[in-house]
């Protein structure tokens, strides 16, 4: 089993932007340290969730040049906010400056304010997405010679008449582009790439529930039989599989289960204030753009808890992980720095970070 940091902390002002970006640079430096295979980005604009998220393809430049070990990972890209020239370039470029070490999630994305603030109709994200995906398999598949490629979706319009350059590294198409494999289409699409796939824990639109483990086995069974089905070598399965991820958003590990739920309610209060913070402007998006999203639950609900956090004693987090781990399950993705990263949320969230590495993550390793 592989173990990934997810690096996301709120900034909750522009005097604090700074202190987030480096805090979560250090974080990545200490996760390749204790021995993490991954570190992943998110995508976001406009709300402070991760203030280096407005760019994370810049982001993971600046980490590829010191971390020459772990993977580096998107969760996920949010494919509408990018021209599909663009993303089809920078996709190559990373892969390069990584030698291949790039994982890139994909979606279509969540809120409609980042969908205003580029001028995109979060009715039409869907559609916008394959479109752009489309676009962009068009021009990693071209060669210089073949015909131009041209494209018109209404919101992008072109032609590109030689190839996207750099090349991919290795030998491969492009790197990896993992679905959120939430409907079939999304984990066919994966399983029939050969590509590792973001497993959920629960049904949309519904968030949350107290049966994670049933969800997680129904989406991931679903893509795994894709998968076996799809006629790949038994390397590329493999691979897929060893890199298909299931996400905590607040994990937190403790030397006690009481001291671990005690410190989880600080932070959850703490990420449920930021998250009420917004609710404003996340209705104002909504009038923008003529939609209204369903409400989610309150962080410190059980079902939110139990959906998207993982936490206790090293050994009843490794009791939950093992089920997970049986399942086939290649890899779990973890945040411990969610909520707004102040300098107590950092000591609390370095220090379980080291504690799962040292108590929880060898019980997981091949061989031991």
């Amino acid at each position: 089993m592989r173990f990934s940091v997810f690096l996301a902390g709120r900034s909750l002002g522009p005097q604090d932007d700074k202190f987030v970006i480096d805090t979560l640079v250090s974080h990545a430096k200490e996760a390749e340290a204790l021995g993490y295979d991954a570190v992943f980005t998110p995508d976001h604009h406009f709300t402070g969730y991760a203030p280096m998220a407005s760019d994370p393809f810049v982001f993971t430049a600046f980490l590829a040049g010191q971390l020459k070990r772990v993977h580096f990972g998107f969760s996920v890209t949010t494919v509408p906010l990018h021209h599909p020239v663009r993303f089809a370039e920078r996709v190559n470029l990373l892969d390069q400056l990584t030698e291949g070490r790039l994982l890139v999630g994909i979606g279509s994305g969540t809120t409609p304010e980042e969908m205003i603030g580029f001028g995109v109709n979060y009715k039409e994200t869907s559609r916008i997405a394959q479109e752009n995906l489309d676009i962009a398999e068009a021009l990693w598949a071209k060669t210089t010679d073949d015909p131009a490629v041209e494209f018109d979706t209404g919101h992008y319009k072109g032609q590109v008449v030689q190839r996207i350059v750099p090349a991919p590294y290795g030998d491969k198409p492009h790197a990896p582009l993992m679905s959120v494999a939430l409907r079939p289409g999304s984990a066919d699409r994966a399983a029939k790439a050969g590509f590792p796939a973001f497993i959920p824990a629960f049904t949309p639109p519904q968030i949350g529930g107290r049966e994670p483990l049933a969800h997680v086995t129904k989406y991931f069974t679903y893509y795994r039989d894709a998968l076996l089905a799809a006629g790949h070598a038994p390397d590329v399965v493999a691979k897929a599989l060893a890199w298909t991820t299931h996400t905590y958003q607040c994990v937190h590990v403790a030397p006690t289960d009481v001291q671990a739920r005690e410190e989880l309610e600080l932070i959850l209060k703490s990420y449920q204030a930021a998250v009420d913070r917004e609710l404003v402007y996340n209705k104002r998006a909504e009038a923008i753009s003529d939609v209204k999203i369903h409400e989610a639950p309150n962080a410190l609900s059980e079902d939110w808890i139990s959906t998207w956090c993982l936490y206790g004693s090293p050994d009843t987090v490794a009791a939950h992980l093992r089920d997970y781990a049986d399942l086939g399950i290649g890899n779990v993705l973890m945040s411990f720095t969610n909520g707004p990263l102040t300098a107590e949320r950092d000591r609390l969230g370095r220090a379980s970070m080291r504690l799962f590495a040292e108590q929880v993550m060898p019980r997981f390793r091949e061989g031991e």
